[in-house]
């Protein structure tokens, strides 16, 4: 049975600012946590399970006795971010990324620029997931991928995709041998280019898009010619669209 100051707790990991001071997250729904416990990746600090759920995955909770809370479905809809409760939810911890110069100069490095929208970013990261790009990088702007939106968005994605946070100019700087492609309006027609990986591919705010300084370390504009009526393409489109250009050029 969950107390009241239980309750209080995991409600506050809604809140990015409480995801950072306690270094954990929600993840919440049967697909996403099967895979989270599966995968033995993250950390998982606590699951809160319906006794139906609990009696169905009997044998991947092995492991995970000392962690578990059965709770009503009731008790779940009080800690869920979700309009419709599923019938799991986990406490997982943050994990802490350390290296990724092994894999930057041999793979397409997605780079963002405030995307705000959780559902781009976690279509973002489920693009990348697909088509195997390793890393992502995120300026301070962006939406935190901890929300309970995108991970739900990213469906499993944020477990092997690692996405991290940093000062975008000096990440450029590091790597200066590296093509850097933005996605901008008014730049050359991404449909005639010869596209070269390892590289980096700079995506902007849904409405703002690249900021004048980030543009400025752009060595290649492209641009997704319009051909339809359609007034603007939202980033994770974008953002598919030309992940799929790079891998068909490998």
């Amino acid at each position: 049975m969950l107390s009241k100051a239980k309750i209080k707790y995991l409600q506050s990991l809604q809140q990015k600012k409480h995801r950072q001071r306690e270094k954990v997250f929600l993840v919440e729904g049967e697909k996403i946590i099967d895979e989270v416990l599966r995968q033995h990746i993250f950390k998982i600090h606590s699951i809160y399970a319906t006794e139906d759920w609990i009696n169905k995955n009997k044998t991947i909770l092995a492991s995970y006795q000392n962690h578990l809370t059965p709770t009503p479905l009731n008790g779940l809809k009080k800690i869920s971010s979700l309009k419709t409760p599923n019938s799991v939810v986990a406490v997982v911890e943050t994990p802490h990324y350390t290296s990724f110069a092994d894999k930057i100069q041999t793979s397409l490095n997605l780079v963002l620029e405030n995307i705000q929208d959780p559902g781009n970013m976690g279509t973002i990261i489920r693009i990348a997931d697909w088509f195997g790009i390793p890393h992502i990088f995120c300026s301070k702007g962006c939406v935190d991928i901890y929300n309970s939106k995108v991970i739900q968005a990213s469906m499993g994605g944020f477990l092997r995709v690692q996405v991290h946070y940093i000062d975008l100019e000096a990440l450029f700087s590091q790597y200066p041998s590296l093509p850097v492609y933005g996605a901008v309006l008014g730049g050359d027609n991404v449909f005639k280019q010869s596209l070269k990986t390892p590289s980096f591919l700079l995506i902007g705010n849904e409405g703002k898009g690249l900021s004048d300084p980030i543009q400025k370390e752009i060595t290649h504009k492209i641009t997704i010619p319009k051909m339809g009526g359609a007034e603007s393409l939202n980033a994770g489109v974008a953002t598919g669209i030309l992940c799929a250009l790079f891998a068909s050029q490998l």
